[in-house]
């Protein structure tokens, strides 16, 4: 039997790759969402009736209920929720703006959780389900420019290992995905920027910014082969499906730097960490 993929953000990025790879498997009911679903008209070829394309806008949660009901309406069931919609936001942490830190936690937080948690009671019945969060390296090491970026997946990490434990006994599984760098348009048209205003400081973040502008295009990460990764993962390894699923080089080498770090400071002041109980 076809499982039912609900997909957000599947007008580009790794949404886009994802809903492609989907669309041309015979294994798969694909619900594609996007803001505007004129974007998803790169689907009309592949569709024979296993394709629902619906306006969602995560922040809106009417849309988030509709998009749900509509699924549930066509194909009986969600087997597996994607949530790929999200944006950046590139600024000092002195200097960001609170409308766009404001915007960007609704979309990449608030809006995931919610979408969670419309899924959940369907999940919650059937006994099964997967569930995916797109994360990224900055939800397990701050970046420099990326400040509240980082927040909003640190806080992704929170929640979905938290929800992981949470739904276990019910036969849903919890994914995170954590990519560096790829090739996709999100530190471009996908995020915005507040230039410092401070010439003499801020050299790391001045550099950072840079590197990042100079580097669109050039990323190392492939998003076709990300999506055939997630993919992979819940079709072919569902009963050892993990919890963290880094995605490039960059994720590797940089999750491993601060969890080491953070490995060293917990070693180091563990005699005086323990001396904080009561005895």
């Amino acid at each position: 039997m076809a499982k039912t993929w609900l997909v957000t953000g599947t007008s580009s990025g790794f949404g886009k790759e994802l809903a492609t790879l989907l669309a041309k498997s015979p294994e798969v009911n694909l619900v594609a969402t996007a803001r505007r679903t004129e974007k998803l008209d790169y689907l009309d070829q592949y569709d024979h009736g296993q394709i629902l394309k619906l306006k969602l806008d995560t922040t809106d949660d009417d849309d988030i209920q509709n998009a749900v009901n509509e699924a549930v309406k066509k194909f009986g069931t969600i087997d597996v929720l994607d949530n790929n919609a999200g944006l950046g936001y590139f600024s000092t942490f002195e200097e960001a703006q609170d409308v766009d830190v404001k915007h960007m936690f609704d979309v990449n937080v608030f809006g995931l959780a919610h979408m969670t948690q419309a899924v959940l009671p369907i999940m919650r019945k059937q006994k099964s389900g997967v569930i995916i969060g797109l994360s990224s390296v900055c939800g397990l090491a701050g970046v420099p420019s990326l400040s509240f970026y980082c927040a909003t997946k640190f806080a992704v990490e929170g929640m979905y290992q938290t929800l992981s434990a949470e739904v276990a006994e019910d036969g849903i599984k919890v994914m995170l995905v954590e990519p560096s760098a790829f090739r996709t348009d999100w530190s471009g048209r996908s995020s915005n920027k507040t230039n410092t205003a401070y010439p003499d400081d801020y050299k790391l973040v001045k550099e950072s910014m840079e590197a990042t502008e100079k580097g669109q295009g050039k990323e190392a990460g492939d998003p076709k082969k990300a999506a055939k990764a997630i993919y992979e993962q819940v079709t072919d390894n569902f009963d050892h499906l993990p919890l963290h699923l880094p995605l490039g080089a960059a994720a590797v080498q940089g999750a491993t730097a601060n969890l080491k770090s953070i490995l060293s400071d917990i070693d180091k002041y563990s005699d005086l960490a323990k001396d904080a109980d009561f005895k």
